[in-house]
């Protein structure tokens, strides 16, 4: 035994056996968001890597959720949601609304939060936007949500978080 540890996954299936299309997909840098839906009696919210805007009037926003997911049926029933951008830091809170980190008491438990009439706002996320529920299309694994963007916030974004390769990084790395 050396000591050394490997570059590698110890549990990743081999090159040869690897999706393509999602090793395509992983090469590309995507945008951290969580989105957040729902009222006071039901908070829901889902990290989002798979987003476009679009300009125009009315801009839109279009999203790939799962269709079993809290979030899109709270999408569907209220017919709103926020989406949040995140930065260099937010990773671990990104975990928490992707599922991957535990979060005993929900995922708004270790968060600041403004019941809005969209859904919850994660108060340390400043720069969000504000939409309408337009519809969902189911494609393939995923639903194409479109929604109406209705009123945007900014601040300063010095590194907005994104995922790229499987880690999330820094814009600035």
């Amino acid at each position: 035994m050396t000591g050394e540890i490997h570059d590698e996954h110890p549990f990743a299936a081999p090159v040869a056996d690897r999706d393509p299309v999602r090793r395509f997909r992983g090469r590309l840098g995507s945008p951290i968001t969580i989105i957040t839906a729902g009222d006071a009696d039901g908070r829901t919210g889902l990290t989002v890597s798979s987003l476009m805007v679009a300009e125009g009037e009315p801009s839109r926003v279009f999203t790939l959720i799962g269709p079993t997911t809290d979030l899109f049926q709270a999408m569907e029933e209220t017919g709103r949601f926020v989406v949040h951008i995140c930065e260099d830091g937010h990773g671990p809170l990104a975990d928490v609304f992707a599922g991957l980190r535990p979060s005993p008491g929900g995922l708004f438990i270790d968060s600041d939060v403004t019941q809005t009439e969209y859904g919850p706002v994660l108060d340390d996320l400043p720069n969000r936007m504000y939409c309408s529920y337009l519809s969902g299309e189911e494609e393939t694994y995923s639903v194409l949500v479109e929604g109406i963007i209705e009123e945007v916030e900014l601040t300063e974004l010095p590194d907005p978080l994104v995922y790229f390769r499987g880690k999330y990084r820094s814009l600035a790395d």
